[in-house]
C-alpha cells in the first residue's frame, strides 16, 4: 500500500493536539501489519520535520519533505502563522486569511519555502496509485485535491479536511461524486474534521451526498447514522432524522 499525507505537521507528537493524530495511528497500525508499505509525508513548516522523524523513527519506507504543495508552478510559496500557536503552528498555511479566522487577534507572521505542483509530485516520486490520500491544508485542501490528474493517479481513498471548506464543500463533494467516489463518514481526523470518500460507486451513499454540504458539522454524526445504519428499526429515530433536513432544506430556500 502507499499512504500520501499532505500537511503532516508534528504527526502524533504535538502537545497542543494532546499527542493525538488519528492518521498518524491509522498509518502506523498499518504498518505494523506490513512494513513494506510506503508512506510519503509532506510538511511546509521546518519546525515539524523533526518531530515527524521522531514520530516514525521505527518504521521503514517513511518518506518525509519539508516543501508546499501547489495547484500552479510557484517554485516559491509563503506560509502564513499565528505566533502564538505554540509550539508547532498546526494552523500554519499558504491562505492568510484561514490564519486569521482560527487566531483573530494574534499576530500573523510568515516564511517562504520551496514549493511544487501536486502532479509534478506524484510523477516526480513515480506515485500511480494512492490506497489513502490524506489532506489537511488548513484552506486550499480542495485547490490541491482538484490539481490531481485522477487519470494518471489511482486514489483509491480520500480523507479531506472539510471545515475550512466553506461553500466550497459543494464543489468538493460533486468533484469526487463525478469521478465515481463515494462519501463513507468521517475521515481518520481523531477530531472528525475530515470526510472520507471511497472510490467505489454505493448508489445509497451518493444520492444523500447532495445534502452533505449545507449539514453543519455539529449534525454530521446524525448525517451519517443515516447513510451507514442498514437496519434502521426504530421508526421514530428515523423520522427524526427526515424532520431534521426537511426544515434544513426550508431554510435554504428562504435564503435564495
Amino acid at each position: 500500500m502507499i499512504f500520501v499525507h499532505l500537511g503532516a505537521g508534528a504527526a502524533d507528537l504535538d502537545i497542543s493536539s494532546k499527542y493525538i493524530c488519528g492518521v498518524t495511528e491509522f498509518i502506523k497500525n498499518k504498518l505494523k501489519e506490513n512494513e513494506k508499505h510506503e508512506v510519503f509525508l509532506i510538511e511546509a513548516n521546518p519546525i515539524n520535520i523533526e518531530k515527524l522523524k521522531e514520530s516514525y523513527k521505527n518504521f521503514n519506507n517513511i518518506k518525509i519533505f519539508n516543501i508546499g504543495v501547489t495547484n500552479n508552478n510557484s517554485k516559491k510559496i509563503e506560509f502564513y502563522f499565528a505566533e502564538d500557536d505554540l509550539p508547532h503552528y498546526q494552523t500554519c498555511s499558504m491562505n492568510f486569511e484561514n490564519i486569521k479566522i482560527h487566531k483573530p487577534f494574534s499576530k500573523i507572521s510568515s516564511f517562504k519555502i520551496d514549493a511544487i505542483h501536486i502532479q509534478k509530485f506524484l510523477e516526480k516520486n513515480n506515485i500511480k496509485k494512492i490506497d489513502y490520500l490524506f489532506i489537511d491544508l488548513e484552506g486550499i485542501d480542495f485547490e490541491i485535491l482538484s490539481s490531481i490528474n485522477f487519470k494518471k493517479v489511482d486514489i483509491r481513498n480520500i480523507s479531506i479536511e472539510y471545515i475550512t471548506l466553506g461553500s466550497r464543500k459543494k464543489k468538493l463533494i460533486n468533484f469526487l461524486l463525478y469521478r465515481g467516489y463515494s462519501y463513507c463518514g468521517y475521515g481518520y481526523d481523531h477530531s472528525r474534521f475530515d470526510f472520507l470518500f471511497k472510490k467505489k460507486v454505493i448508489i445509497w451513499n451518493m444520492i444523500f451526498s447532495n445534502f452533505l454540504h449545507f449539514i453543519d458539522h455539529r449534525h454530521i454524526k446524525i448525517f451519517n447514522y443515516l447513510i451507514f445504519d442498514k437496519d434502521i428499526t426504530d421508526v421514530f429515530s428515523l423520522k427524526k432524522i427526515l424532520y431534521y433536513f426537511i426544515l434544513r432544506l426550508k431554510k435554504k430556500f428562504k435564503k435564495i
